[in-house]
């Protein structure tokens, strides 16, 4: 009998850790993509950008998003790289989009990205953004990705709307 009575709780519990795993374990890599970067400052020692970002779901639950930590490589070479602590709701089967203030170091790769364009305009830029999401739902925390694409200096980012972070 009181083997009988250990049972059932532990097959609950067991129950309900599978179906948490079952829900969230193939989960596919968000789409992250840079959709604009617009320096805010410059000075001859550091700049800082605003990259906006559009993250898109492709699975069939909302990931509640805790932060990120990213690596940006522009035009084959490092551009920026940290994290950040945006919390946002990822609809299922739907985007959003923030923005991230990212500060870079002139030496190391702004002015790298502009001897490499050559005194051309910074349309069409090359891109790879990677890392991981921090997700705040069931038993996995870190979503890995990775995105390649092109990105436009030259437009200017208007204020996010509402409904975006």
């Amino acid at each position: 009998m009181f083997k009988l009575a250990l049972r059932v709780p532990l097959l609950v519990v067991l129950a309900a850790l599978l179906a948490s795993c079952s829900t969230l374990g193939d989960l596919q890599a968000p789409r992250i993509q840079v959709v604009g970067v617009q320096m805010l400052s410059t000075d001859m020692f550091a700049q800082r950008f605003k990259v906006r970002v559009q993250v898109q779901n492709p699975n069939d639950v909302e990931l509640p998003i805790e932060g990120i930590d990213y690596t940006i490589v522009m035009m084959g070479d490092s551009f920026a790289e940290g994290v950040s602590n945006d919390h946002f709701l990822l609809p299922r089967l739907g985007e959003a989009e923030f923005d991230m203030l990212v500060t870079t170091n002139f030496v190391s790769s702004f002015g790298r990205l502009l001897s490499r364009v050559g005194g051309g305009k910074l349309e069409n830029i090359d891109y790879e953004i990677s890392g991981k999401l921090f997700v705040h739902k069931g038993m996995l925390r870190k979503i890995p990705f990775s995105y390649r694409g092109t990105v436009d200096f030259t437009k200017t980012l208007a204020p996010l709307k509402k409904g975006e972070i």
